[in-house]
């Protein structure tokens, strides 16, 4: 059977489904910031800019930053004109810092070329830098009521069920977003798009889903088949690497730390750091006599006690810290910043971490 026959739906019976959950949503919508009231059309901006700092991070954690991008920026164009580096500090805690980078190039792009407006078209703002599938179609239907079908984590959710989709993610996605669109209507399918998404967050949640009081309760397969809190299924998750290296505490005699700038690619590009010797699966953390020579400058280095463990997505990361001091900085590639005005510089959370941690133990 193709994908098509699969997801081959009355359309009567999606016109009802939608209306239904119109009403729910009529009744019940989520207040965010970046929304528009009810009846009232939603900036563009804010719509882009949420939905950027929404990938793989909760609504609680976004609003404080997105009012704070408000602030500084009110426009895209505001955006384009600010200096990268103030835009990563002011990421700072959101993670993916690619995202801020392709934030950045995607409002020089909007306010250069486009004059400030965003383009309305799905395939048009997929050529935007760090627009994907998702976001476009979320600013086609949110911010000027295209259609579009509009699939985050929530709505795979609510669409799995529904369906009792029993594939596995990730191999369900093109079914889970060809019903997707069969279930979007033509009229308000911004709307529609934002009332899946709280149908997802307020009813149809991961554990203990609220079916009774779910528009969509009568029609949901999963829950008449009993199966509904086990979908949507998931492949089983690969273990996650380590990998391990040694980062090192450089102090000139006033007792400012060595920071330098990561390469613009690359996990964490161009993102400030304390310099580290190169990260690498080992089953040990690497000795430090090992890696003296991918220190930055020449000092008598002394390990600290403990470890800094942090996550990324795809692995671990394990760092010992050394500490050393330098009699004076000559010919040293880097920034030299007192401790003070680290908050001046962006800092990823791992490299805070460190800090954190050198402070604690070099005394």
């Amino acid at each position: 059977m193709t994908l098509a026959e699969q997801t081959r739906i009355d359309p009567k019976d999606a016109a009802g489904r939608a209306a239904a959950l119109l009403d729910w949503y009529d009744r019940h919508r989520r207040v965010l910031p970046w929304r528009a009231p009810p009846g009232g059309r939603a900036d563009p901006y804010h719509v882009w800019l949420s939905e950027v700092m929404l990938q793989q991070t909760t609504v609680a954690t976004v609003a404080g930053y997105f009012h704070r991008f408000l602030e500084r920026w009110p426009t895209v164009a505001d955006l384009a004109a600010a200096e990268l580096d103030d835009v990563l500090r002011e990421w700072a805690g959101l993670g993916y810092y690619a995202r801020a980078r392709n934030l950045h190039k995607c409002a020089r792009v909007v306010a250069d070329r486009g004059g400030g407006h965003f383009p309305q078209d799905e395939q048009e703002l997929r050529q935007l830098p760090g627009v994907g599938t998702y976001t476009a179609a979320a600013i086609a239907a949110i911010a000027f009521d295209r259609p579009a079908a509009v699939m985050d984590g929530n709505v795979e959710r609510v669409v799995a069920r529904l369906f009792a989709v029993e594939e596995p993610l990730p191999a369900a996605k093109p079914k889970l977003l060809a019903l997707t669109a069969v279930l979007s209507p033509a009229d308000r399918p911004g709307d529609f798009a934002q009332a899946m998404m709280d149908l997802g967050a307020m009813l149809c949640v991961p554990r203990k889903p609220k079916c009774v009081l779910c528009p969509w309760r009568d029609p949901c397969v999963g829950r008449l088949e009993g199966i509904a809190d086990a979908l949507p299924a998931k492949a089983p998750k690969r273990d996650k690497p380590t990998r391990r290296a040694v980062v090192f505490w450089a102090t000139d005699p006033a007792g400012a730390v060595l920071l330098r700038r990561r390469p613009e690619k690359g996990l964490l590009g161009g993102m400030i750091e304390i310099p580290s010797s190169a990260w690498c699966e080992t089953r040990t953390p690497p000795v430090l006599d090992r890696v003296r020579g991918e220190a930055p400058v020449r000092a008598a280095w002394r390990p600290l006690p403990g470890l800094v463990r942090h996550t990324f997505t795809h692995f671990h990361l394990e760092l010992a810290v050394a500490a050393g001091r330098v009699a004076q900085r000559d010919r040293i590639a880097g920034l030299w910043v007192p401790v003070e005005r680290f908050s001046d510089h962006a800092l990823p959370t791992v490299m805070r971490k460190v800090a954190r941690h050198a402070l604690t133990h070099s005394g």
